[in-house]
Formats: structure tokens, sequence, C-alpha cells
């Protein structure tokens, strides 16, 4: 996770160690007014963000529409390609070596981060789903060649290498690239152009059915690292527990949210915050999701979750929890208590005399 509350300025950073995702999180409040009907003078990533609309008097006696969106901070990444950027529901990738700055175009900004060795992301075999779904390779975007070249007295270079921090001071901006061609490039992707995957019948699909980015290892299904998302979509199954079922796996699962509810985390789970369930940890729906669901019963008519965008880092590793979370004030030592009262709902099995097992 990450907070960043000034602009580098005449600063860079490279991570000669491996890839940076960022997935920018929290903002600032802006609006959107129609000057007339069917045109809108300032647009945002996705009405996945909209609160609410209102209509205010003007003095002239009429009317005006103003859209409020929820808070948006984003980033601006300038590398040596060319700038991005992202915004809350938009994630950037960084590769290894590229040097790149932040600047903070709408104030502080906090979000999440992942860092993976020894191999890039890429997209997720789509095996039986064949040409379309999940991420489409059109949707992702990457910076326009873009230079500058005034002297920069004292820039500095933050370089990682081998996981400590060397600095270098030089005269000139690292961002003097005039042209570029090639496919190793920093890039981003819009979240809402997903094409999420599930089941239409019966069961509940693998979360890995809506990997956005996968991190591979040589060992097929086994990921460094995959980046999930829980995007608004449908949930039909007939006769399913249709949240997330209660399992423990090989993999460790970092959890976060972006924006809205999670479905599997009534309450306590708030965006901006994370959790984490390392391997072979069992963890599910808390019990007031679980009781809802079993209150549905097995009729349930189709429902659409919507304003809503989970994601998860999952990773064959066990992630090392640093000094600074295990002390944070933020630290929840009752987590816990969201599966307190979860009770079994099947009954005794009939029996018979005389009946074989």
């Amino acid at each position: 996770m990450y907070t960043a509350n000034k602009s580098m300025d005449s600063r860079a950073f490279c991570n000669a160690d491996g890839d940076f995702l960022f997935v920018p999180q929290k903002g600032n409040p802006r609006t959107c007014r129609f000057l007339r009907k069917g045109f809108v003078k300032l647009l945002l990533p996705s009405r996945e963000h909209l609160v609410h609309d209102r209509v205010r008097p003007t003095r002239s006696g009429s009317s005006r529409t103003v859209l409020l969106w929820k808070p948006l901070r984003g980033l601006r990444i300038i590398t040596e390609c060319g700038r991005l950027q992202i915004s809350p529901g938009e994630v950037a990738v960084v590769p290894q070596g590229f040097r790149f700055a932040i600047r903070l175009p709408d104030g502080p900004s906090r979000g999440y981060v992942a860092e993976i060795f020894g191999t890039h992301f890429q997209l997720p075999d789509l095996g039986p789903i064949g040409a379309n779904g999940l991420a489409a390779p059109r949707d992702f975007l990457v910076p326009a060649a873009w230079f500058e070249h005034s002297p920069r007295q004292n820039y500095t270079i933050v370089q990682k290498y081998g996981g400590e921090l060397f600095t270098a001071k030089q005269d000139f901006s690292p961002f003097n690239v005039v042209a570029w061609h090639g496919n190793y490039v920093p890039y981003k992707y819009d979240l809402s152009k997903f094409c999420p995957f599930n089941t239409v019948l019966v069961d509940h699909g693998d979360p890995s059915i809506n990997t956005v980015l996968t991190a591979p290892t040589d060992k097929p299904g086994v990921a460094l690292l995959d980046f999930v998302i829980f995007p608004p979509r449908w949930l039909v199954a007939e006769h399913t527990f249709r949240p997330p079922y209660y399992h423990r796996n090989c993999m460790s699962e970092f959890m976060g949210l972006i924006y809205g509810g999670y479905e599997a985390k009534a309450e306590g789970f708030l965006p901006g915050g994370a959790s984490l369930h390392s391997c072979m940890t069992p963890h599910g729906p808390d019990t007031k999701t679980y009781e809802a669901t079993i209150a549905r019963g097995e009729d349930a008519a189709p429902y659409k979750l919507s304003g809503t965008m989970a994601f998860m880092f999952e990773s064959y590793l066990i992630p090392r929890v640093c000094v600074w979370a295990l002390e944070s004030p933020f630290l929840d030592h009752d987590y816990y208590q969201c599966w307190i009262g979860l009770k079994s709902h099947f009954g005794e099995p009939h029996s018979s005399k005389g009946s074989g097992t």
C-alpha cells in the first residue's frame, strides 16, 4: 500500500529489480456540468463513480444539472517513453529498468502497489474461453513520446538494486527520449473495460477466471502473482452459494477495495483497506453475508453487483508482513470476529432401519 502527498520534483526512481503495478484508490471530488442536453463539459473515467445528480437553479431562473462524483485522486506517471495519467479504476505497469517520476495533479493520493521479480506481467492464457474475454490487448494504452530538455541542476536518480537504494546526481532530466519504438514499455488499463466471466447455471467459479494480468512461473497453473478483479457483474447461479465459498489453498491472497463494497464482507471492509489470507489460512464470507445468502433460499432471482471494484494480488509465495503494518494503529485486531456466530443450516440426515450406506 502507498500514500503520497507531494510530487517528485527534480527526482526520478528506477527499479532495477522488477516491475511495479500501481492501483490508485483515493481522490478529490469533481463535478460534471451539462451545458445542454446530451453534452457534458467534463467526463470522468467511469459512471461507476457517480454519486447522484442535483438540479440547481441559476440566477436567470433556469436550472442546470450537476453530477457529483465520488472522490478521485490519481497519479501522473512520467516515464522515459512519455506520460501516463491514471485515476481510481485504472492501473498502470512500469516495467523493470524504466526511470519514472510521480506527479499528483489532484493532490494527495493513496492506493496499492505490487512488485514482482524474475518475470513480467502478461495477459493470462484464455484456454477454452477462446478469442474474446477478460482483458483485451486493444484496451491497454501506452504513452506517446514526450520529452523535456531544459537544464535541471542536481537532478536526483534513486535506483533500487538488489533490494537497496542508491542515488546519483545529474544536470539534466532523464525524460529526454524524443521518440521510441518496440513493445517493452509502460502501460495503463481501464478496469471498466474488463469482460468478466461467471457461471450461468450452477456452482461458483474460481476467482482466477477474472485475472487481468499474471506473472507466471515455470509450473503451470501456479503464478508468481495474479492480479484479479471483482467488478460489477450479474450473479445468476441456481442452487448455489453465490458469494465466494469458504476455502483455503496454496496461494496467499491480498485483497483490496478501490470503491464500493465487497460481496463477501458486508461490514468492516472499506475502500482503501486490505486483508491478507496467507497460504492454507481458511477464510470466506462474514456471518452477515452468509446469513443473508441463506435467507434468499435456493430460488434466489438473478441480481447485479453494481458500484464496486475489489481486487486481489494472489501469489504462491508467502508474503512477509513488515513491522510498519504490524504496528499500525489501523490494524484490525478484531478481524476474526466477522466469522463469530456462523452456524450450520444442515439438518440431521433421515435414516431407516435396514437401509444400506
